[in-house]
C-alpha cells in the first residue's frame, strides 16, 4: 500500500456511529484518510462524523444496492482505498433457543452484510486496480465459541468468504486489491456492556477485554499493510487455532471455558463498581 507520507485516499467504515466502528473511523481520520462514516443509525453516523469532516451517510449493510451506491459515492471523492466491514450484531444462547428471526439477522448482518460491502468495494477497486477491504471478524471466527454459536457461525462464514475471495482475486491476476481479516478478542464496547450477567456471553470474557482504541490502532496499521488474518492479541490467536485444530479437546474444555468466562464477567463487574463507586 502507500507510504505513510502520502494521502491514503477514501475509507468507508460501516457500523461507525459508535463502539469499535467509531474508534476505527476516528483513528483512520487521524492517520490522514478521508473517512465516510456509515451506519444504519443515520443520526448517530452524522454525529460521529462531525469531528472527522462531517462526511456520513445512512447505510443498512444488508441492502446490496445501497452498498454499491456508497462505494460509488466514495469513489467520486476517490480513490476508494479502503472499505472496513465493521457492522455486526451479537446474540447468545443455544441456537435452538433463539427465534428464527434472530438467527437470520446474525447471518444477514455479520455475513451477508459484509459480503455485500466487500463486493461493492471490489467492483470499484478492480476498476481502479488497487484498494483494500478490511473485514472485522472476531476470534469467534476461528473457533466455535460456546454460548455464541450462531454469532461464531456467521463469523466463520465471513472468514471463509474473505480468504476464498482473496484467493480468487489472485487467481484472476489481480495483485493490487487486498482483503484482510482482523480477529480481535472481546472488546469493551456497547455490544458487551449489557452482557456482564449473561452466561451465554462468557466466552467473550475469557481474556482481557480490549479497548476499542487499541483495536482501532491495529486496524489502521493493517489498513496500510494488508495481511490475510491478524489476531488480537497474538497469543490468543495461537490458543484458539490450537483448539480449532483439536476439536475433541475443545469440546471437553467447554466447562473450563465457561468457568473462566464467568470469572472474567465478575472481574469486569468489580472493575466497573470500583470505577463508578
Amino acid at each position: 500500500m502507500r507510504s505513510a507520507r502520502t494521502s491514503p485516499g477514501c475509507a468507508v467504515v460501516t457500523g461507525a456511529a459508535s463502539g469499535l466502528g467509531r474508534a476505527i473511523a476516528t483513528a483512520l481520520h487521524a492517520d490522514g484518510w478521508s473517512v465516510l462514516v456509515t451506519d444504519q443509525d443515520g443520526t448517530g453516523a452524522s454525529a460521529a462524523a462531525e469531528r472527522l469532516g462531517g462526511w456520513s451517510t445512512t447505510l443498512d449493510v444488508r441492502d446490496e444496492a445501497a452498498c454499491v451506491t456508497v462505494a460509488r459515492e466514495a469513489a467520486d471523492r476517490g480513490p476508494l482505498a479502503l472499505w472496513v466491514n465493521n457492522a455486526g450484531v451479537l446474540a447468545t444462547g443455544p441456537a435452538w433457543d433463539q427465534e428464527p428471526s434472530t438467527r437470520r439477522r446474525l447471518v444477514e448482518v455479520n455475513t451477508f452484510g459484509a459480503i455485500a460491502g466487500t463486493l461493492a468495494a471490489l467492483e470499484v477497486m478492480r476498476e481502479q486496480g488497487h484498494g483494500h477491504v478490511l473485514n472485522v471478524v472476531s476470534l469467534a471466527g476461528l473457533v466455535a465459541a460456546p454460548g455464541e454459536t450462531m454469532y461464531a457461525a456467521s463469523k466463520h462464514a465471513l472468514l471463509a468468504f474473505s480468504l476464498g475471495t482473496l484467493a480468487d482475486l489472485r487467481a484472476d491476476g489481480v495483485r493490487g486489491v487486498h482483503i484482510s481479516c482482523l480477529c480481535p478478542d472481546g472488546i469493551w464496547t456497547p455490544m458487551l456492556y449489557d452482557r456482564l450477567t449473561d452466561p451465554g456471553a462468557a466466552a467473550s470474557f475469557t481474556g482481557t477485554l480490549l479497548r476499542p482504541e487499541r483495536v482501532a490502532a491495529r486496524a489502521v496499521r493493517l489498513a496500510r499493510h494488508p495481511r490475510p488474518v491478524v489476531t488480537m492479541p497474538r497469543w490468543r490467536g495461537v490458543q484458539v487455532r490450537l483448539l480449532d485444530a483439536l476439536p475433541g479437546l475443545a469440546i471437553r474444555l467447554t466447562p473450563v471455558v465457561g468457568a473462566v468466562g464467568r470469572a472474567g464477567q465478575r472481574r469486569q463487574q468489580r472493575r466497573l463498581t470500583r470505577d463508578t463507586g
